[in-house]
């Protein structure tokens, strides 16, 4: 497989060094392999961290920035990052007012977050936490118990992140970010398998003029294959999965994600199908993201999140947010 990179042991490193190289508001730490925001500790402010495996970009390290994170952890890809980084970016956000950790729901991750919470409090450090699992698809998989975590962490990541830049302690910020995860559902789409820089090759099979539905973010594998869909046919499965587990009853917000390797041509397309589907099952959408924004490396497909919003989350959502992936009203 031909990749642009120097060799598979440096690519995280040299992915952190060309980041620092682009975005001058953060602070890089490429052997700590941790990103901050560079006008961290802000005064009075809860402080967001998260972090995963790399290769699922700009999810987290590209929504560090004002309005959202205030550090993310890189692990080497599809691995948790350890421990320790978690507490060094918790010291190094932290303005006395707490952190609150948002963690996806895999195992490597449930556990490293947990550990580093127990080592952030034995230093003085207040923390809280949100563990996103948002995905629909399957129940228990190659890389978690219970639910995966997927497209909804962006909207947890956000909305908490909202308020905290309002000034909401840390209770407040938490229960936001858990009800932000209580309203949203995910289910996603391969077309193609994962490439990883380590091995070189598709990590699984998946013959063409097939498709795999529900699939994880690591690919996993999903509810089921079948021969090649078209995107309506697509909509309309993965929609209706996600409204079978939460009947709507608030207006939603909309993530028509890539999963890396999918034109933005098609998922302009596919979000096409998505509304046509929630019209017609009389779902009010009040806002739409379409864009790569939890990846999967060089994986061909896509996945849907809905998010159910009352007034005060349509808000958070829609207040300023400054960072290399998401930005608006700065």
């Amino acid at each position: 497989m031909k990749m642009l990179i120097n060799v598979p042991e440096t690519v995280v490193a040299d992915a952190l060094r060309g980041m620092a190289a682009a975005y001058p508001d953060l602070t890089v730490d490429v052997e700590n392999r941790v990103i901050v925001r560079r006008d961290a500790p802000v005064h009075g402010q809860v402080a967001l961290v998260s972090g995963g495996g790399s290769g699922h970009e700009p999810l987290h390290g590209g929504f560090v920035g004002p309005g959202m994170l205030s550090a993310a952890c890189p692990g080497e890809v599809f691995t948790s990052p350890v421990p320790d980084q978690m507490v060094r970016a918790a010291a190094a956000v932290d303005s006395g007012a707490g952190v609150l950790f948002v963690v996806k729901n895999y195992t490597g991750d449930v556990l490293n977050f947990d550990m580093a919470a127990e080592l952030a409090e034995d230093e003085g450090i207040q923390v809280a936490k949100v563990l996103v699992n948002d995905d629909v698809a399957v129940t228990d998989s190659t890389y978690t118990a219970g639910r995966r975590g997927t497209g909804g962490t962006l909207f947890v990541e956000k909305i908490a992140g909202a308020a905290a830049a309002e000034g909401r302690p840390l209770e407040q910020v938490e229960a936001i970010g858990r009800r932000v995860n209580e309203n949203a559902r995910s289910f996603g789409v391969a077309l193609s398998a994962v490439t990883t820089p380590a091995k070189g090759s598709p990590t699984f099979d998946l013959p063409d003029g097939e498709l795999e539905l529900g699939i994880g973010i690591h690919g996993e594998p999903g509810r089921e294959r079948r021969p090649m869909m078209t995107s309506g046919e697509i909509a309309d499965f993965a929609v209706q999965a996600i409204l079978e587990d939460m009947p709507p009853h608030n207006p939603v917000l909309v993530l028509v994600n890539g999963m890396g390797a999918t034109p933005l041509l098609e998922l302009y397309g596919f979000n096409a199908e998505v509304q046509r589907v929630l019209a017609e099952r009389g779902v009010a959408v009040v806002r739409t993201l379409v864009g790569n924004y939890v990846t999967s490396l060089d994986m061909a497909g896509a996945s849907v999140t809905l998010c159910q919003v009352d007034e005060e989350m349509l808000g958070l959502w829609d207040a300023p947010v400054r960072t290399p992936a998401l930005r608006w009203g700065m």
